[in-house]
């Protein structure tokens, strides 16, 4: 079933789980994501990042990710991620996604609440959920030009109460596009936002985090985790074995299967450490 971002993070941050949400960049990948949450009975969060919307216009994927969340048996929310742009987000809504996240992580505080306030007034008005960032997580690929900037407490209290978002990620100690598992939380940190801020929060970057942090951030007002180098490289490097196997094949869909059950199971062990 399709639904709303929301009650589905509301519910996660007040109990001892979290809610996965991972990047997915077509119907391959999306769909090997809901068989994993079905046979978990959890919900799941399939989210269009920055490389998948310059890849597919984000009409198409909505048109992709929507029908499958609504033939799904277990809560599906559809989300747009990391938007820099305002007419995205929009286009995103209308389109069907039932969340979006603007990213406005590398403005100043100011001007960050002042578009996010934009997008939340937007949103709201049609039962849209907003998520944004506070502080910036920072990624582990030198192409990229992202400050890192750790998340203030008290710019997260004064961030969430300005721009009424219904959820909000902090930077502590994350990194994008991590390959192994070796982010160190700052959980001193993350306690002084959990203070301050009533908001479920969102931790970025999760593929980098260890077992044994995750199981323990899904106990905290930590209500959403992202993951997706994770699956990505699951994907991957699956296939690239298949393509070495098999050098005569010339039909792709022949090839996904194995990528697509290796998204599956990478999938389902998420899950289980996240709380299912």
């Amino acid at each position: 079933m399709l639904v709303n971002l929301r009650d589905m993070v509301d519910k996660a941050a007040k109990n001892n789980y979290a809610v996965a949400g991972f990047n997915v960049y077509g119907y391959e990948d999306a769909t090997a994501v809901i068989k994993a949450a079905e046979e978990m009975d959890a919900p799941v969060i399939l989210m269009a990042n920055k490389d998948a919307v310059e890849h597919m216009p984000v009409e198409i994927l909505a048109n992709i990710f929507c029908p499958l969340a609504e033939e799904a048996d277990v809560p599906v929310c559809v989300k747009l991620d990391h938007a820099k742009d305002y007419f995205l987000a929009v286009r995103a809504i209308k389109s069907g996604f039932t969340s979006v996240m603007y990213d406005g992580s590398q403005l100043l505080l100011k001007e960050n609440i002042k578009n996010t306030q934009e997008i939340v007034k937007l949103a709201h008005s049609v039962g849209v959920a907003v998520e944004a960032e506070i502080g910036s997580v920072g990624y582990n690929d030198s192409t990229i030009e992202a400050e890192e900037i750790y998340t203030d407490p008290e710019e997260a209290k004064i961030f969430a109460e300005k721009t009424n978002v219904d959820a909000l990620a902090v930077a502590v100690g994350t990194l994008h596009r991590m390959k192994k598992q070796g982010a160190e939380i700052q959980y001193d940190r993350l306690v002084e936002i959990e203070k301050l801020v009533d908001t479920p929060l969102v931790i970025h970057g999760s593929s980098g985090v260890t077992d044994e942090d995750l199981s323990k951030l899904a106990t905290t007002q930590v209500g959403k985790v992202n993951i997706g180098t994770a699956l990505r490289m699951a994907f991957g490097n699956t296939l690239k074995a298949e393509v070495e196997e098999n050098p005569e094949e010339f039909d792709r869909i022949k090839w996904f299967k194995k990528p697509m059950e290796a998204v599956t199971e990478a999938t389902k062990e998420k899950l289980r450490i996240l709380g299912f």
